[in-house]
């Protein structure tokens, strides 16, 4: 009886709250830039402090490739057999169309609640990791 009472409250409880905040580095979309209205318009919070000033090097090479191959290319590459409803033109085959696709991918994949990958199962850190790269590195690395 007690841990399913934890469980309820944990899940937003009895008043129908909604789900519990979820751990955030660094806030980037809300609905209205959610990308359900066709716009992809995601940017960072400001702070007064440079996002990037004291951000790691985070690159394709380093760190984008290995991300959207593991959390993105299941459905969102040009040879995969399912695509389980992607739109066709959202693939994310080189650096250059995910690249293309920045603002789009950071609409989707970080903020409060994440869209991308729909299952979830992203760790926190290659959230941050993402923001990094798409943010702070010269578009195209």
């Amino acid at each position: 009886m007690r841990l399913w009472l934890l469980l309820l409250l944990g899940c937003g409880g009895k008043d129908g709250g909604g789900p519990p905040a979820l751990p955030q580095f660094h806030d980037t979309a809300s609905a209205s830039d959610s990308g359900m209205d066709g716009t992809d318009t995601a940017v960072p919070e400001d702070t007064g402090v440079d996002f990037c000033e004291d951000a790691p090097v985070v690159t394709w090479n380093n760190f984008g490739q290995g991300f959207i191959t593991e959390a993105c290319q299941g459905c969102h590459a040009s040879n995969t057999p399912d695509r389980y409803g992607a739109p066709e033109t959202v693939v994310f085959d080189t650096v250059e169309v995910t690249w293309e696709q920045a603002d789009r991918v950071l609409a989707r994949a970080t903020g409060d609640y994440p869209t991308m990958p729909p299952l979830g199962g992203t760790l926190q850190s290659d959230v941050q990791k993402l923001e990094y790269w798409l943010r702070c590195a010269e578009p195209g690395n």
